[in-house]
């Protein structure tokens, strides 16, 4: 039995990356055609992609209902793992690519909610001419369920807002941020100096999610006022909730440094919350298991130095691309789960 178990591990896989990507597009798009496409193939060609992964495997991966394809329980087993190995897969290939160019390591980055990268240029500037044997990766597709991602080490480095901790993740305080509502310049309440749960009751309203989180608007301003929007949609691209306010067609509340480019173009408008702001804490989230002084903590506490310096108003060159970051708000100084690597003898040295 147990000869029987060595020589069965011992054998080539029976799928190659492509059945993998095959079963990955499937179960995105639930239909040959669309996952044909996304792959580049023929629908002919995937049909024969299917009944060739089930013939390897002896088993039947696909269910067709009408012109949609229903994935069985082995082909569902197989889409979740396809997924991690081929996220894997990508990013131990860009690794290798990038060890050839002089970097010896890559930190992945996420924010959650936002795909606001705008300040990015500027410190990826400064911590290249400090760090040139690292490389920072933005993986703009991890917006929700950070621990989850980083656990899963899909990720490196979660920029996340809130309070919430995890045994196996720690945490670095970066900076406090208030939500503000937006809205499009022509809305009625444009002119509002602030604006209140009352003002907001009964407008047209659009969210990441209808499901309550703890720290956003629902529990610290609707909740607490017990007056409510209505709300119209649930829309998990922030560029999105951007677009259908700037086109009147919605009102929303976000964080005051992810939409000040677009505040500043004067596509819409953000306003303070009142009577009292909402402020959010946000900090660098990481994996317990991160050294000390690894490339994540350095990118980290690289962050946190940085938004104290205020560094992130200068304008940066990336690639002879000469772009305009907005500054980020600058931390507080609160005290946070890991410490600032910033010296006493380095801030009286610089009072001087």
């Amino acid at each position: 039995m147990n000869n029987f178990h060595a020589e069965i591990s011992m054998e080539n896989p029976r799928l190659d990356i492509r059945h993998l990507q095959m079963i990955r597009a499937i179960g995105k798009t639930g239909r040959v055609v669309d996952a044909a496409d996304e792959l580049g193939l023929t629908p002919s060609a995937l049909s024969h992609r299917i009944r060739e992964a089930e013939r390897r495997l002896g088993v039947p991966l696909f269910e067709r209902m009408h012109k949609r394809l229903r994935m069985t329980a082995a082909a569902e087993y197989l889409a979740r793992f396809s997924d991690k190995f081929l996220s894997e897969m990508y990013v131990i290939e860009d690794e290798v690519r990038r060890m050839n160019a002089g970097i010896d390591h890559v930190v992945r980055i996420a924010v959650e909610n936002y795909s606001a990268y705008h300040w990015f240029p500027a410190f990826l500037q400064m911590f290249r001419a400090k760090h040139p044997a690292i490389d920072i990766q933005i993986m703009a597709g991890y917006r929700r369920d950070m621990v989850t991602s980083l656990l899963d080490r899909q990720i490196d480095l979660a920029i996340v807002a809130g309070e919430s901790s995890h045994a196996a993740t720690r945490s670095l305080h970066l900076f406090q941020d208030p939500l503000v509502f937006v809205c499009a310049p022509e809305h009625p309440l444009a002119g509002a100096a602030s604006v209140s749960a009352r003002d907001i009751e009964g407008q047209r309203f659009i969210t990441f999610t209808k499901i309550p989180e703890p720290d956003q608007e629902f529990a610290r301003l609707f909740r607490a006022e017990r007056r409510y929007p209505n709300w119209t949609a649930a829309v998990e691209l922030p560029e999105a909730i951007v677009e259908l306010v700037a086109a009147n067609q919605g009102t929303s509340i976000l964080a005051q440094w992810a939409v000040s480019p677009h505040v500043a173009s004067k596509r819409i408008l953000a306003i303070p919350l009142g009577p009292d702001p909402v402020l959010m804490n946000w900090s660098c989230k990481f994996r317990t298991d991160e050294p000390e002084d690894g490339p994540v903590l350095r990118v980290a506490h690289a962050l946190q130095d940085w938004q104290i310096a205020g560094r992130a108003s200068r304008p940066a060159t990336v690639s002879s691309t000469r772009i305009s970051a907005s500054p980020m708000p600058q931390s507080p100084r609160t005290s946070a789960s890991v410490p600032s690597r910033s010296s006493s003898k380095k801030n009286r040295t610089k009072r001087h």
